[in-house]
C-alpha cells in the first residue's frame, strides 16, 4: 500500500492492491498517472524514504549517510550537511510511521493476512484510513493515540496549481536538495556555537 498523510496524522492518499514486492517507484508512478491519483503540485513535495527517486515533487534522504532515528538516539551528532538532513527529514517522515502504527492499532483486521478478495481487501483499507481520519477531526481524546503522542501541525497544500505527472530525477532537484541541507547544517551549527 502507498499511503501519504499529512503532518497532523490525516491520510491524504491511499492506494491498496500492490504487492509488497513491487517497487516503490512503479507504486508511486501508478498512483499519480491516475485519474483521480496522488496530485503534487508544482513547488511542493511529500517526504520520501530512500526506496523512492529523488525527483521533483518527492525529497529523499542521501544515500549512503545515517538515517534512521535510533542512531541519533545514541548521542552521535552530525558531521556533514547530508547527515544532519537526513537527521530531520527522518525525524519529520516519521509521522507517517506513527499513523501507519495508530492505524493497524485502532483496526486489527490490517494487522493479520486477509482472506478476502483482493478487491474487497483494498475496500477495507481505504475504509479503515477514511475512519481514522474521522476519529482524527472529530474526537478531541483517543486513547489509542495517546500512547504514541500528540499530533503535529496541519500542512495545507493549494490544489489550484498544476501538478507534477513524472518521476524522474533532475540535476536541478538534486542541486536543490543540497542547497537546503547546506543551508539547514549551517543553520544549526551557528545555533550551537
Amino acid at each position: 500500500m502507498l499511503g501519504v498523510c499529512t503532518p497532523d496524522m490525516h491520510f491524504v492518499y491511499a492506494l491498496p492492491g500492490w504487492e509488497g514486492s513491487v517497487a516503490d517507484g512503479r507504486v508511486l508512478r501508478d498512483a499519480i498517472s491516475r485519474r483521480h491519483g496522488l496530485k503534487v503540485p508544482h513547488g511542493c513535495y511529500y517526504l520520501v524514504d530512500a526506496g523512492y527517486t529523488n525527483c521533483e515533487g518527492f525529497l529523499a534522504p542521501f544515500r549512503g549517510q545515517r538515517y534512521h532515528l535510533n542512531e541519533w538516539r545514541q548521542g552521535y551528532q552530525p558531521s556533514s550537511p547530508e547527515e544532519f538532513f537526513n537527521m530531520k527529514h527522518a525525524s519529520a517522515r516519521n509521522v507517517i510511521e506513527r499513523c501507519f502504527g495508530l492505524l493497524k492499532l485502532r483496526w486489527g483486521i490490517l494487522r493479520s493476512p486477509s482472506f478476502y478478495p483482493v478487491k474487497v481487501h483494498n475496500r477495507i483499507i481505504i475504509a479503515c484510513c477514511l475512519l481514522h481520519n474521522f476519529i482524527r477531526t472529530y474526537m478531541s481524546l483517543d486513547p489509542i493515540e495517546a500512547g504514541l503522542g500528540e499530533g503535529l501541525p496541519s500542512n495545507v497544500i493549494d490544489d489550484d496549481d498544476s501538478n507534477i505527472v513524472n518521476i524522474h530525477p533532475s540535476d536541478a532537484w538534486a542541486t536543490w536538495r543540497m542547497e537546503l541541507a547546506n543551508q539547514m547544517f549551517d543553520e544549526w551549527q551557528a545555533s550551537t556555537n
